[in-house]
């Protein structure tokens, strides 16, 4: 044989092999979407920031305690939110960190969350370095122009491809825990009232999205801002005795009319200002209050500390390494200062992939989101 017709049969070998590996990465018999691009901070990410010089940090033991990898850099016992929406979307794997994501990885998606990060930019820098949502906005721009080489760059191929996976982005919570209830450090609760300071963030996430709407984002899931007033870490630093299960209601109240805004504006953007695009709100407050008033129904026997912690409520300082963590994790909503337990997790998750109530999943639920 010449070597011409060697070349040619290596350059088939090479076509069939990319051809059977694409159709793979495509077409999954069991996933219900393409791909799953996931933003936010430490609810979601999964090892982002392992290799940053951050404090918002869990590769360490006993975080991933009930993990099957380990300390991965989930800021949880197990899985996350995330973790167990992209099992029930039918993906084979989890969603690998931004940061480790290479080649045809991001054919699946990928997870760009980065602990401690908000809307704002300055948001989380008391705690290191981050990547805020502007940068995760900014390395999914990226991955797009890498995409382009899957699809011989078209543009229109990458496009529709885009169109039918899923992007979830769930931000805020450290807007308003390493921000503006952060007065020593920052100074935009003495700038915005709590009114402004919602209306401010909205504007500037309503900017966000909509970059993201341009890159090729259409089906997407935005998830409120849960009820952060009451996790172990406020109950500690409100409450003299410990045990006592009362919230900080200035946070509250604060999260519920940046909650409000936020639903506000996915039905804009449903109405026609994003054409062709569907967004689905995931009301965190109202699914973690549920939680907790029907904890005994779920399984919950503590819902006012963490299962890992120092002080008051295990929520004064978060999980150190190697601490000895409680017994039971099912026993309890939260993992730590700020975190819920694996189990918290799954029932969050389920609930917003088939909930029927509006007040969960609005206007519909991530499962119908999956075949409009």
């Amino acid at each position: 044989m010449g070597n011409s017709s060697v070349f040619v049969l290596l350059a088939l070998v090479t076509l069939l092999c990319f051809t059977l590996t694409a159709r793979t990465a495509f077409s999954q018999p069991n996933r219900q979407v393409p791909c799953l691009f996931i933003f936010g901070d430490s609810l979601v990410d999964n090892g982002n920031n392992n290799g940053i010089l951050t404090l918002a940090r869990a590769n360490y033991m006993p975080y991933g305690l009930d993990f099957p990898q380990g300390a991965t850099g989930r800021f949880t016992n197990g899985r996350t939110f995330v973790d167990i929406l992209a099992q029930l979307l039918g993906f084979p794997n989890y969603i690998l960190p931004y940061a480790r994501a290479r080649g045809r990885d991001l054919l699946e998606g990928a997870n760009y969350a980065s602990g401690a990060s908000g809307i704002r930019d300055e948001t989380g820098n008391n705690l290191g370095d981050h990547m805020s949502m502007n940068q995760q906005v900014d390395s999914f721009g990226q991955t797009v122009q890498q995409l382009r080489r899957y699809f011989r760059g078209d543009v229109n191929a990458v496009g529709t491809y885009l169109s039918k996976c899923i992007f979830y982005s769930g931000l805020g919570s450290n807007d308003y825990l390493n921000n503006y209830f952060m007065p020593d450090y920052y100074s935009t609760s003495s700038q915005y009232t709590p009114q402004a300071y919602a209306a401010s963030l909205i504007q500037d996430y309503s900017r966000q999205l909509t970059e993201l709407y341009k890159l090729g984002a259409r089906k997407v899931i935005v998830t409120g801002v849960g009820q952060i007033g009451c996790i172990p870490y406020q109950l500690a630093r409100y409450n003299g005795s410990s045990g006592s299960s009362r919230c900080n209601e200035e946070i509250n109240s604060a999260i519920v009319l940046f909650n409000t805004a936020l639903k506000r504006l996915v039905d804009r953007f449903n109405k026609g200002q994003l054409p062709g695009a569907k967004f689905v709100y995931l009301d965190s407050f109202q699914s973690s209050q549920d939680l907790v008033r029907n904890a005994k129904t779920y399984g919950f026997e503590v819902v006012d500390k963490g299962c890992c912690g120092v002080g008051r409520n295990n929520g004064q300082i978060t999980c150190l390494p190697l601490q000895t963590p409680c017994d039971d994790r099912r026993k309890y909503l939260f993992w730590d200062a700020f975190h819920p337990t694996e189990n918290a997790n799954i029932l969050l998750a389920k609930k917003a992939y088939t909930s029927k109530s509006k007040s969960f999943a609005y206007p519909i639920n991530i499962q119908q989101l999956v075949m409009l």
